[in-house]
């Protein structure tokens, strides 16, 4: 086979319709081999003699696109020294954009014997790992346009491939749990008449299944276990391993792009499925150990961690740095998603020890003229020391709010003193991001997300109930920061289901009537459960998956959380684009009056009211007041609403204030009522100013009021 010198650039294998270059980075290695793999398993292998910049390539005018490949490094094996290579070992490439296969996990995957950790393991990996293949980049997109639904008008649905689409019972068994099963248009038409505009994806780079939990007969579900960063993850998809799963997700955001639904991937850049110094040897440890990863000062043998996964990728490493930016502009150009939310965040951001705002990694993101441009998205925690950075991130950037997710369920369950910390995260949180210029959409507002109990799972039991993960009950939050509303788990107590649904409808509204951008995890509308395991990490079975069996039971709290959205979407004072003007997150009447606090009674809420045991308060929101305009300038107005939130565990009267211009309200939401109670057909409920209403316990309570016109 004819090879001819090649280019150093793009990494990776890439095919240009006669042939493909392969390019690979290792500063480390003294050889390298490109091994092409044929149908039966036989290798053969080409010399690579071209290097510029550590950069080792060639060109290949007969390799077409399905053709597996590996390398093997030739170089230094001294762990003490921070090198690992081993030419016995067949890696994948860096830069792989499909990758065929799942490792057996036995002792050909590893660099050393079992057992013995200090010795040199010369048995070929090749048959017992994963293999890289070169894919045809051609597609045909068609009209495909980005949603580009901005911020504040966001919601997101966070979902699993396989986990939303398993058991559809619209969805064809050949493609269930698949990219296919996800564009299906009985699965598409359910997003859209909920009413979401994003799909945040739980992983979907290839990832490994855990060996110690493929031997308790489980799998990693989840998929936060990284080995391929521009790689579909090839167990989800339905037609092929050998490049068509790259063209099955591509048409799965085709799909999605056309019901006007954005794609946002969930990026595990922190790690790789390599762990620690006793995992195996699949890719980067092989190619490159010191340049990829991060490794502990004075004992390189070592990986310093602060993933909790084994391995920490080495963030100040132009080739790491570089990597990534490869992947994420390659996710955006090529297979056209709309943004990243970034796992473990606050470990991208660290150089050296400590967390820096002002790192490279943020310092290249905001420079970058196509990821700038996109949904950004942090988990803003790690495990290190001084993780816990939410609030912290730079202002293109948005956050998943942990305190958002805390402070409601506290509410919800009757906490204390926690009026003020509510009403901030009711208000966008301006205390966490106003101080550096950011807007209430970069709080990324949630109750429940894949790790934790679903919604119904949070009101209906105290502790988690995880034994079937293998691990003792010892994984997972250690309890439910929530109300249980009566019995632990399963019951048939009709006040208790009751009870249960009314603190779903709870959490559901004050989600979707905070500022900030709500989201939603896939299941929650219909009251998924996973019978009190809070974390299905490794549960891949009908215990993670959505039941959509249930679905028709579950109409009512489905149709309750669409009109909720519809609600949202129609009124602009619900999702503002600036925080409100004046002290509005600490109670008062701010200086434009666009928000008031009040007690049950109706009168302002002043200093001593928000440091009262109380748990109910009621807000004014003003609709003329929203401080945005339309796309041609206007100034947008709207009509007034009244929040009335009881979380007190026995009914509280509240009386409609009469200090406003709108002297009747419209309930339009009532959590307390059964059916959907938005929008329901018939006369109108309506409150006259000054009137007294009891609330039921644990409930909310949405007014409308159109403001009178100004007389002459």
């Amino acid at each position: 086979m004819d090879i001819w010198p090649g280019k150093p650039y793009p990494l990776g294998a890439t095919y240009d319709g006669s042939g493909v270059n392969f390019a690979i980075f290792s500063e480390v290695a003294e050889r390298v081999e490109l091994c092409l793999i044929g149908e039966r398993g036989k290798e053969t292998r080409h010399e690579l003699t071209e290097v510029d910049a550590h950069v080792w390539h060639a060109y290949l005018p007969t390799v077409q696109p399905g053709q597996r490949y590996g390398y093997r490094i030739h170089g230094p094996y001294a762990p003490e020294h921070g090198h690992r290579c081993n030419p016995h070992k067949l890696l994948l490439d860096p830069y792989a954009k499909a990758i065929e296969g799942q490792g057996d996990g036995g002792q050909p995957l590893f660099g050393y014997t079992f057992g013995d950790p200090d010795s040199f393991n010369t048995e070929d990996s090749l048959g017992h790992t994963m293999m890289s293949i070169v894919v045809n980049p051609f597609f045909d997109w068609g009209h495909d346009r980005p949603p580009r639904h901005e911020y504040h008008d966001t919601v997101i649905y966070e979902a699993h491939v396989k986990g939303l689409t398993m058991t559809h019972p619209e969805v064809p068994d050949d493609i269930r749990g698949t990219y296919a099963g996800l564009a299906h248009p009985a699965v598409v038409e359910h997003l859209s008449n909920l009413g979401v505009t994003a799909v945040e994806l739980l992983p979907v780079h290839q990832f490994v299944q855990d060996s110690h939990l493929v031997d308790q007969g489980l799998s990693n579900y989840w998929g936060y276990n990284t080995i391929g960063f521009l790689a579909p993850h090839n167990g989800y998809a339905a037609y092929g391993t050998r490049g068509q799963q790259v063209t099955e997700f591509k048409s799965m955001v085709k799909a999605l792009h056309d019901a006007d639904i954005e794609v946002i991937l969930d990026v595990v850049y922190n790690h790789t499925a390599e762990g620690n110094h006793m995992g195996p040897t699949l890719a980067f440890r092989g190619i490159d150990n010191a340049s990829y990863y991060r490794l502990v000062d004075h004992a390189p043998q070592h990986y310093y961690d602060t993933t909790g996964t084994g391995n920490s990728l080495l963030m100040r490493s132009p080739h790491v740095l570089q990597l990534i930016m490869d992947s994420l502009r390659y996710w955006v150009t090529e297979m056209h998603v709309d943004g990243f939310r970034f796992d473990l965040a606050a470990t991208l951001a660290r150089q050296f020890h400590e967390v820096d705002k002002l790192s490279a990694f943020f310092d290249i993101i905001q420079q970058d003229p196509v990821i700038s441009q996109v949904k950004l998205i942090a988990e803003p925690w790690d495990l290190g020391d001084g993780g816990y950075q939410v609030g912290n991130f730079p202002p293109l950037w948005t956050e998943w709010n942990g305190k958002y997710r805390d402070t409601v369920r506290d509410f919800w369950r009757g906490e204390p003193s926690t009026l003020g910390e509510f009403a901030s995260r009711l208000t966008g949180s301006s205390d966490l991001y106003e101080h550096s210029g950011r807007r209430p959409y970069a709080s990324i507002n949630f109750v429940t997300a894949h790790d934790g109990f679903t919604l119904r799972d949070l009101v209906s039991y105290n502790h988690k109930h995880n034994d079937a993960n293998g691990e003792g009950g010892q994984d997972g939050e250690s309890h439910n920061r929530s109300w249980n509303c009566g019995a632990e788990g399963p019951t048939d107590d009709p006040d208790i289901l009751t009870m249960r649904l009314r603190q779903q409808k709870n959490f559901l509204a004050t989600l979707l009537l905070s500022q900030g951008v709500p989201m939603i995890l896939h299941g929650d509308e219909l009251s998924r459960t996973q019978q009190g395991n809070n974390n299905v990490y490794a549960q891949d079975n009908e215990l993670a998956w959505v039941d959509w069996e249930i679905a028709d039971d579950e109409q009512e709290l489905f149709d309750f959380t669409s009109s909720l959205i519809r609600l949202r979407k129609e009124h602009p004072v619900l999702r503002r684009r600036r925080f409100f003007a004046g002290d509005a997150d600490h109670g008062g009447q701010s200086e434009l009056g666009d928000i008031v606090w009040y007690t049950p009674e109706g009168a302002v809420m002043d200093g001593q009211d928000w440091h009262t045991s109380r748990t109910s308060l009621m807000v004014f929101l003003n609709g003329e007041a929203i401080s945005t305009t339309d796309t041609k300038g206007r100034p947008v107005v709207d009509d007034h609403f009244l929040l009335l939130f009881n979380a007190f565990h026995e009914a509280v009267a509240f009386t409609v204030p009469d200090d406003i211009d709108a002297r009747v309200w419209t309930v339009v939401v009532d959590t307390s009522d059964e059916g959907d109670t938005l929008a329901e057909p018939g006369e109108p409920v309506t409150w006259d100013a000054g009137s007294t209403h009891e609330l039921p316990p644990r409930a909310v309570v949405v007014l409308l009021g159109v403001p009178e016109p100004e007389l002459d």
